[in-house]
């Protein structure tokens, strides 16, 4: 097994009014907002980003959580090989200013539940 799965790099919480949550976990909880955009916002967490989007349906469901690889393609080979059923193929999510992207793909566990495994290209 040469796959070795990193840290989490992202946590996901499903929030019910994304300014409110922003204002409650910047200025109340006091965690560094990394950025903004529409309903998403992205907080620091020690290395760990949390990621918040405000959704349309039930605030409690399970948060999804993204392992970093350092080659996305290698490690969605390697874990297909091993049985994983992705729900498609890794694809770029954003590219940041800096030219920075960031790419992922996703896949449940036994219980249905979604994890992702997540990589940063440099430009």
């Amino acid at each position: 097994m040469s796959l070795q799965l990193g840290a989490i790099g992202q946590i996901a919480r499903p929030v019910s009014d994304i300014q409110r949550a922003v204002e409650f976990y910047g200025g109340v909880l006091g965690l560094p907002h990394l950025y903004t955009f529409g309903d998403l916002a992205f907080f620091d967490c020690d290395g760990t980003r949390l990621f918040l989007s405000a959704n349309d349906g039930p605030v409690g469901e399970p948060s999804i959580l993204y392992f970093r690889v350092g080659n996305i393609q290698t490690a969605y080979d390697e874990l297909r090989d091993r049985g994983v059923e992705f729900e498609q193929a890794p694809h770029l999510i954003h590219k940041h200013d800096n030219g920075v992207e960031e790419w992922m793909a996703f896949f449940p566990d036994p219980d249905g539940h979604l994890l992702a495994i997540m990589a940063q290209v440099g430009p």
